[in-house]
């Protein structure tokens, strides 16, 4: 018969959920509301639900629209947070509602757009900052470059890929602010794929196609462009015209890949210091 497991360090951890009376997380949803950037966010957050249980998570749209159903707006489901929270549903510690911007880059019109939004709501509630940089987002980045064929899935198989790329555009909304950005994210999927990257604003003209040029005459020959974007910041058919432009290939947005999710969690419970190894307990 099998001896009963005691207690010690090899013992599984238990399992960590949302600490009582936590406030909603509420995902902004920057631009234009859609099917798709619905889709996409009830993705994200459902990740973020399955890494912390009990989690309150919503979904709101910074251009959305009162008494939308389908595409409530950032004003309006912050209302009915706060009069859930004036209910007794929230702890007196913390805001009535965590807020944070669907965004991997700072600087763009869009961040401002939530923070104004949260800000005229009156209802007290806290805006986190955007998601980059981070590794993951290089991790992201680098499975939509592989799964668009343009990247190997990874360095320590020896196969190669053709049409893998020996140059990389890393496309950021937000101008220089941005760029600043995600150049850190740049370093490291540099460093993954062991091919130059550099950082370019995708809402500036021209400015991908002089980085393609940049690199281009540092060496590389067949170029690659990546966006460091979720998606729904992305005006239609601004990514396929900057690859035109640039005359290269472009992989997907990294849309709901489940490191962004994980982010969007990890920005929550920062912004209300809690230990995410202790999630009941407030760090000091």
């Amino acid at each position: 018969m099998p001896r009963p497991r005691k207690p010690g360090r090899h013992r599984r951890p238990e399992p960590v959920t949302a600490p009582e009376g936590a406030p909603s997380l509420v995902l902004a949803v920057p631009g234009q509301p859609s099917s798709a950037s619905r889709g996409l966010a009830e993705e994200v957050v459902s990740i973020a639900r399955a890494e912390l249980p009990g989690l309150d998570a919503r979904v709101a749209f910074a251009e959305g629209a009162d008494n939308d159903e389908e595409f409530p707006a950032l004003a309006g489901v912050l209302a009915q947070v706060a009069a859930a929270e004036r209910g007794g549903e929230a702890g007196a510690e913390w805001p009535p509602a965590v807020v944070v911007p669907l965004l991997t880059s700072p600087g763009s019109a869009h961040g401002e757009v939530i923070r104004q939004a949260v800000s005229d709501s009156g209802t007290g509630a806290a805006v986190t900052d955007v998601l980059g940089p981070h590794p993951l987002l290089a991790e992201a980045v680098h499975v939509r470059l592989s799964e668009a064929g343009l990247a190997r899935a990874d360095r320590a198989r020896l196969f190669t890929v053709a049409t893998a790329a020996d140059g990389i555009v890393l496309a950021a909304v937000g101008g220089e602010e941005a760029v600043k950005a995600a150049g850190i994210t740049g370093m490291l999927l540099s460093a993954r794929l062991a091919v130059p990257v550099l950082a370019a604003a995708l809402d500036q003209e021209g400015a991908v196609a002089e980085t393609a040029n940049k690199l281009l005459e540092s060496g590389s020959q067949q170029l690659a462009l990546a966006p460091c974007a979720i998606g729904p910041e992305l005006p239609e058919g601004l990514l396929k015209s900057a690859a035109t432009e640039a005359g290269c290939a472009a992989s997907e947005p990294l849309g709901a890949y489940p490191a962004v999710g994980k982010l969007v969690l990890s920005a929550y419970m920062t912004e209300l210091g809690i230990n995410p190894q202790q999630p009941g307990a407030p760090l000091r």
